[in-house]
């Protein structure tokens, strides 16, 4: 599922990149994928904290495409993150779900823990859970669909996708969360489509926006067409 190039560079100075991520590109390795990850293509150009992930500040799922920052030193890599934890890192998504949420805007909150039966997923409560927050806002009511802009207020694993599939509009498309192949797509309808923060040594404001992949929008016509 991996285009060609599997990731363009959207912002780049001596401190920091913003990386916009094609689907299908893991982004750091683990069980499963140890070869041909984003960090690994990054290699020379990021730099900064764990072993193995150099300048990976936080992560998306493989399937799920847009925007990341990376880091290109330590110092780099140990502010971006402290402005993670302290959420001054704004992070945007673009999700088509399946039905209409019952209100125009709201706040999901509730915690997230690995699935007690099927060791891949997430879930509410789950093992060992931890708090997780996701607010959401209408964009566009389509006839089946709704299409949502989320902002992230914590960073679990799958977080937007258990959240959504919780409360009854799982993300289109989503093999593990929702119903696999609707509207023809090979993956969840996710995208990360803003990111905005304060630079960390400038001060000055980044803000990048991602558009949606074409995969996505040919989707979202499939979307808007059905009766």
């Amino acid at each position: 599922m991996i285009d060609s190039p599997p990731f363009t560079i959207a912002y780049r100075d001596d401190h920091l990149l913003v990386i916009d991520k094609a689907p299908g590109l893991v982004v750091h390795p683990a069980r499963g994928h140890r070869e041909g990850t984003l960090a690994q293509l990054l290699a020379g150009l990021a730099a900064g904290g764990e072993p193995g992930r150099p300048g990976i500040v936080h992560r998306l799922d493989r399937d799920t495409s847009g925007l990341l920052v990376v880091s290109r030193s330590e110092e780099a890599h140990r502010l971006l993150q402290a402005a993670l934890a302290e959420r001054r890192i704004e992070r945007e998504y673009t999700a088509l779900v399946e039905g209409r949420p019952p209100a125009r805007s709201g706040t999901i909150e509730a915690p997230i823990g690995r699935d007690e039966r099927v060791r891949t997923r997430m879930s509410v409560g789950g093992v060992s859970p931890r708090e997780a927050r996701t607010h959401f806002t209408l964009d566009r009511a389509l006839p089946r669909t709704s299409l949502l802009r989320l902002r992230l207020e914590t960073g679990r694993t799958h977080q937007i996708r258990v959240h959504l599939q919780a409360i009854g509009h799982p993300v289109c498309g989503d093999p593990e969360y929702g119903t696999a192949g609707l509207l023809g797509l090979e993956r969840q309808f996710l995208h990360a489509t803003r990111l905005s923060f304060e630079h960390p040594f400038t001060g000055a404001h980044v803000e990048v926006d991602s558009p949606l992949p074409a995969d996505l929008q040919s989707a979202l016509e499939r979307a808007e067409e059905l009766s």
